[in-house]
């Protein structure tokens, strides 16, 4: 139940009416129903406020008395799925009396007068919030402290002691649609005048269009595909019907790259664009009809791997069908390559997100290269439509451009030049975005891996746990190390014409892999501990596929098994993006290390293929089980997104 609150205290604006001659508090107050709330009270003073939020049950929805804006400023508001807590920021000129906003990708990072903060102002607070329920405690806190706190607008200096008492608030920016604070009749007649001159869903259709994508998706995917989402809101499609539609399209163009033939590459080319646009619709449906679920989010992030490394299966199956050479390996490459590069995307942007709210401790300290690669970023971030904007944003290989690059290979070509294409683009974006994350992570210098279950998210098993810890070497050098003996494996054995003779080198590699675990009781403290998940990552999958081939394992095969293993590492890095708990079947999946224990005792038996098969049936077991139980059998631990996500570059909850 959210409760909403017209806070009146402190503010000239409190006695002013609207042009039909209604309280301006009262048509706020009929705003927040018709934005979502379930009961609005209004409070004369902080102490009332305080006292409704000690005896509330869900997140608040507060505003004073001064706002005047689109009902759909306020249901974006309450219904924003970046955070429980959310402000509302408005780029107006700071005036006395109002707080000044800094944020960082998102947060806000710092709140009160202008004179007062630590650097430049990015905004002002607009004079509404909404609080999440775990936060409601803190909030009365900072109203009662607020209350004794001196003149100005209370809703004001409630912000800003929430804020001072270090509660991770989001910001909410108002585009397309008018907001803004008055205190006096010209004010509001003015601000009247600007939100009557918009057209409230007409705005609302271009906002679900995101504000900053990528090349190909701005110019040739979201100039159209507004409208299919308004031919899906009067269909009363879901978003999630709508990502189920996207699988299936992929699907059908992965079967058809498989198939071959000019009009079977041509065909499938035009229905993977065709995915890719039903892929961008069901964000933009759900952020059109505001429908958000946690199921949604993760569904859509799962979905988004899935079909893409369905479509290089597809690819595989088309170059060894045709043969054109071992396609298979190629798409196994594909998809190590994709999936260890999201794993240091996805931790990169934790390590972003804590640098923004803890920055660097030690005063002094300047940040070198890293803290001028920095501010080059932002000021490049800054100049929307720039070439040195759209080229920064494209050479990193993003999905869009992923997909049509695949799309236009396989059509002019083959599925072997378009396997070749991801594969070279997506080492050099490795390369560029490795080599400068690197450098700038350690201006940033934040022990992400001590804000989160370490042992979750490297997923070790219960034989590493137990391993003595080698600290002096540190567990991203440890992690290292672990992929050096797979890869010396994996290299060895796709040289030898008798792979099946290096049987007995798999139990040394299992030595060499198992040296990751040695870090892990570790503090993950260091300046580059957030690759450690990725190294740990590439470490298994290597020795997975080294076994395969030392044990003449088809290659479809592997590429199930790796496939399995990387849905399961992304169930993971969906969770840690809604800071949720561990999956209901985790201990069940065995750790990296009880996974290849499993392989290396296959190996020495010669069933290479026949336990890869099981292990991998096995997982996928689990791994379904443990949706079910996630999400349907006991929904309110796996719905949990009202915790705070992180890694503001990764999927949001729809």
């Amino acid at each position: 139940m959210t409760l909403a609150i017209v806070l009146a205290a402190g503010t000239p604006a409190a006695g002013l009416t609207t042009a039909t001659g209604e309280p301006l508090a009262d048509r706020l107050a009929d705003q927040l129903r018709r934005a979502g709330a379930d009961e609005v009270r209004f409070a004369a003073t902080l102490d009332e406020l305080a006292a409704l939020a000690d005896a509330a049950t869900g997140p608040l929805l507060i505003t004073g008395t001064d706002l005047v804006a689109h009902t759909a400023v306020l249901r974006h508001l309450a219904t924003s799925p970046v955070g429980p807590t959310v402000a509302l920021v408005l780029t107006d000129p700071p005036v006395p009396g109002r707080t000044a906003v800094r944020e960082e990708r998102g947060q806000v990072v710092d709140a009160g007068p202008l004179d007062a903060l630590d650097g430049d102002a990015t905004g002002v607070f607009g004079g509404a919030l909404r609080v999440g329920v775990d936060d409601r405690p803190t909030l009365a806190a900072a109203a009662r402290a607020a209350a004794v706190a001196g003149p100005g607008s209370a809703v004001d200096r409630l912000f800003a002691g929430l804020a001072a008492l270090g509660t991770l608030i989001f910001a909410q920016r108002v585009r397309l649609l008018v907001a803004h604070r008055v205190d006096d009749d010209a004010g509001l007649v003015a601000a009247e005048a600007a939100v009557t001159a918009v057209d409230e869903d007409r705005a609302e259709l271009r906002l679900s269009v995101k504000e900053k994508d990528d090349f190909f998706s701005t110019y040739f995917v979201s100039t159209w595909s507004p409208y299919l989402v308004r031919v899906a809101a009067r269909l009363r499609l879901t978003p999630t019907g709508v990502t189920v539609i996207s699988v299936l399209f992929a699907l059908a163009a992965a079967v058809l790259f498989g198939v071959g033939g000019r009009l079977a590459l041509v065909s499938g080319a035009v229905l993977l664009y065709l995915g890719f646009v039903l892929d961008c619709v069901d964000g933009q449906l759900a952020r059109y009809t505001r429908n958000f679920s946690a199921w949604g989010g993760w569904l859509d992030t799962m979905a988004d791997r899935a079909k893409e490394y369905l479509v290089y299966a597809g690819l595989g199956f088309g170059v060894s069908h045709a043969g054109l050479g071992n396609g298979w390996a190629l798409a196994i490459a594909a998809m190590t390559l994709q999936t260890v590069r999201h794993m240091t995307d996805t931790w990169y942007g934790v390590l972003h997100d804590e640098a923004a709210r803890r920055p660097r401790p030690t005063a002094g300290v300047s940040g070198g290269i890293g803290d001028r690669l920095n501010a080059a970023s932002t000021r490049v971030q800054a100049d929307t439509g720039s070439l040195s904007y759209w080229l920064k944003r494209t050479v990193v290989f993003p999905i869009g451009e992923r997909w049509a690059l695949i799309a236009l290979t396989v059509a002019l070509f083959n599925p072997l030049v378009s396997l070749i294409a991801v594969l070279v683009w997506g080492a050099l974006a490795f390369a560029y975005t490795g080599a400068l994350r690197t450098l700038r992570a350690r201006w940033m210098w934040v022990p992400v891996l001590d804000t989160v279950d370490a042992t979750l998210h490297r997923d070790d098993g219960p034989l590493v746990r137990r391993l003595p810890v080698v600290r002096p070497m540190g567990p991203l050098t440890l992690s290292v190390i672990a992929a050096l003996g797979p890869a010396a494996l994996l290299v060895a054995a796709l040289w030898s014409d008798t792979p099946d003779g290096l049987r007995w080198a798999v139990p040394v590699a299992l030595l060499v892999l198992l040296a990751g675990g040695l870090g892990a009781g570790a503090a993950h403290n260091g300046p580059l501990d957030w690759l450690v998940p990725a190294a740990l990552r590439a470490a298994e999958y290597l020795f997975a596929i080294a076994v395969g081939v030392v044990g003449d394992a088809p290659g479809w095969l592997i590429f199930g098994y790796v496939f399995v293993l990387t849905v399961h590492h992304y169930d993971l890095t969906a969770r840690l993006e809604k800071r949720q708990a561990a999956p209901p079947l985790h201990a069940a999946t065995l750790g990296w290390d009880g996974r290849s224990v499993l392989l290396t005792l296959v190996a020495i038996a010669g069933i290479v293929s026949i336990g890869m098969a099981t292990l991998g049936a096995y997982l996928l077991v689990v791994f379904v089980a443990s949706v079910v139980l996630a999400w349907f059998v006991r929904p309110s631990r796996g719905a949990r997104a009202s915790a705070a996500p992180v890694g503001a570059g990764g999927a949001v909850p729809r």
